[in-house]
């Protein structure tokens, strides 16, 4: 309140003035004198790579660097108001014109346009495909270098770019679309606005790797009592160390108090007996699993919610083993837990309103975007995954590299290509998963062992992982690194040769692809499976697959998500490229079009707010 007065104030009685708190931090879009950021770049140019190092990133800055910067005119450490007026007054009656940005000389140094290439390369670097930061750059370049006049018409020209471009358009979808995903609702009629949530005070984490940890942290830091379970003592003591860290580090940086003392530890699951809510965040094994719910069901609490972390496990069969199957549900979190700012929802038909309603809501107090999906194998996020990772391992059996796929994946605007994402998270991961579903074949296999249940398969991860190369934990992977736990990565020449020799064992023979089939194939086939589950009613609209994208696997915010980025390029374009690739590959499932996407197609490409009226029409059986 006090800064919108003091912003009123300094507009009316001066036009050219503005005060700031002085610990409060300023976005960089704020404006002084009603003139753009870049513009201010005319009262002192001496460090042009400073100056434009604020637009293109949209940071914040603090109020000494906006004083700094001349955003601002004075910093105060007392009320704002009173600062305003006291400036206000100090200039009253005095001519004004000496301060107006549009009569400054603007000197241009020698090396402005060295300065301004360099920093354009690491923008459009850092950028990875959007077009604002770019067009930031350009507008402070015209700045320095065009009359005032000019200057301000050439930054009109490039707002009204990007104002109608593709990726303005993308960004204020995906701007909805995160407040669409809590207006949630379930196939068997549950939804936010009717149903209640039970109240959280105390909750229990069982099992403290480090999906745990980061889940305890993150109750802690929501205002929770936490009972961390944990039965081996060494694993116990390395939590405790951990939590403690995380926690005394979020603190300093929210500048809130440290919440330690609302952690208890125990070396039992009996720890958890008077909890209201249980979320279990052990090893992926079914079985394990199964006896921790079983032993849950019987020591908590009447009415206590039950929860799994599981990233892909059938939480039905999980219900299943307690006296409560309603009161189970998925909280599946993304690492690190206490970070990322995704939660899936997983529900399961007997998953009661009041379940559902309660993760949803403990979700949002722990700053999590929550999104209630469907149970199935891997649920939304992992089960698009697999085709598009899948795809990419065709791609190298074909003749393409990983720093080839890499690449055109990070030149769309996702932080990391697919063989790099594989590195950091661990290729062992993914191939503990594959043995568990028995897609693992010894290497005597031949030629079975590219193929499973009579569609193509590639063995390529699985021989990755024999060889002990597990990504960045063991300084080899797709990529080799200096060291095990490096961070940089470099083209393997071992990781070449292999690929040539299995191309010889298969008789493949190598080809070049190209930049747009690596692009098609991988998202088109992610894209596909997308459809596919809002067919089978595990996503209640393209909406939450698109949030669960952006925030949980790097889909690029300027491209809106997926479903989105399928409807900006044209569904019957999708559907014909994936006619095209599956009419090349009929061994591959994942490339034959979804009769969804052929029914929006057919529809003559509806905008993507008409899906879910579309999918809720009965077809005909005709």
């Amino acid at each position: 309140m006090e800064l919108d007065v003091f912003v009123k104030v300094v507009d009316v009685l001066t036009q050219n003035l503005q005060v700031s708190a002085g610990k409060l931090q300023i976005k960089s879009v704020l404006k002084r004198s009603s003139q753009s950021p870049e513009l201010n770049v005319r009262k002192s140019v001496g460090d042009l790579t400073r100056r434009t190092s604020v637009c293109p990133a949209g940071r914040h800055v603090t109020a000494a660097e906006a004083l700094q910067l001349g955003i601002i005119d004075e910093v105060t450490d007392h009320n704002a108001v009173d600062a305003a007026v006291r400036l206000a007054q100090s200039v009253a009656g005095k001519p004004l014109d000496a301060r107006r940005i549009s009569t400054y000389p603007c000197p241009r140094p020698p090396d402005s346009d060295v300065v301004f290439e360099k920093v354009m390369q690491e923008v459009r670097r850092d950028a990875r495909g959007a077009i604002a930061p770019v067009t930031c750059v350009q507008a402070v370049r015209a700045a320095v270098a065009l009359p005032y006049a000019k200057g301000m018409e050439r930054e009109k020209e490039l707002f009204a770019t990007l104002f109608t471009s593709g990726q303005a358009r993308a960004l204020q979808y995906y701007f909805f679309a995160q407040r669409a995903v809590g207006r949630w609702s379930t196939p068997s009629g549950a939804r936010w606005d009717t149903s209640k949530p039970r109240p959280v005070r105390k909750a229990a984490v069982i099992g403290l790797g480090t999906m745990g940890r980061g889940i305890t942290v993150s109750l802690a830091q929501a205002g929770l009592s936490v009972v961390a379970v944990e039965t081996q003592e060494k694993q116990l003591l390395a939590a405790k160390q951990a939590v403690t860290g995380m926690l005394e580090r979020g603190a300093k940086r929210r500048g809130a108090p440290l919440v330690l003392d609302q952690i208890k530890y125990g070396r039992s699951v009996q720890a958890a007996a008077d909890v209201d809510l249980v979320i279990e965040a052990v090893f992926e094994d079914m079985a394990l699993k199964k006896s921790i719910f079983q032993q849950l069901s019987r020591l908590c609490k009447p009415g206590t919610l039950l929860c799994t972390n599981t990233s892909g496990l059938d939480i039905d069969e999980l219900a299943s083993q307690t006296q409560s199957p309603e009161l189970v549900v998925g909280m599946h979190f993304f690492a690190p837990a206490h970070v990322m700012k995704l939660l899936e929802v997983v529900h399961g038909p007997r998953s009661s309103p009041e379940a559902v309603a309660t993760a949803m809501q403990l979700g949002k107090k722990m700053g999590k975007v929550s999104v209630a999906v469907g149970n199935c194998r891997c649920f939304v996020g992992n089960r698009m995954l697999r085709p598009y990772v899948m795809q990419a391992y065709f791609l190298l059996e074909e003749g393409a590299t990983p720093e080839q796929v890499d690449q055109v994946l990070e030149d769309f605007g996702f932080p990391m290509g697919v063989f790099k994402m594989s590195d950091l998270s661990g290729l062992d991961v993914a191939w503990r998963m594959r043995k568990a579903e028995g897609l693992v074949l010894p290497a005597s296999a031949g030629e079975s062992a590219r193929i499973r249940e009579g569609s193509r398969y590639s063995p390529l991860g699985d021989l990755i992982c024999e060889q002990g190369r597990f990504g960045q934990k063991t300084g080899r992977g797709w990529y080799q690194y200096d060291k095990p736990g490096g961070r940089v990565a470099k083209p393997d020449p071992w990781l070449h040769g292999f690929l040539e020799e299995y191309q010889t064992r298969h008789g493949l023979a190598a080809r070049r692809i190209d930049h747009q089939e690596v692009l098609e194939r991988c998202l088109y086939a992610l894209i596909n499976e997308g459809f596919q589950i809002l067919q089978d009613g595990i996503a209640a609209g393209p909406e939450d697959i698109d949030v669960i994208y952006v925030l949980g696997y790097g889909w690029p915010r300027h491209r809106g998500g997926p479903m989105f980025f399928a409807g900006q390029v044209g569904l019957d374009k999708v559907l014909q490229r994936l006619e095209h690739y599956h009419q090349v590959h009929p061994d591959v499932p994942a490339l034959k079009p979804c009769s969804l996407l052929r029914r929006l197609a057919a529809s003559g490409n509806p905008p993507i707010s008409r899906w879910r009226e579309i999918l809720q029409k009965p077809r005909s059986q005709l």
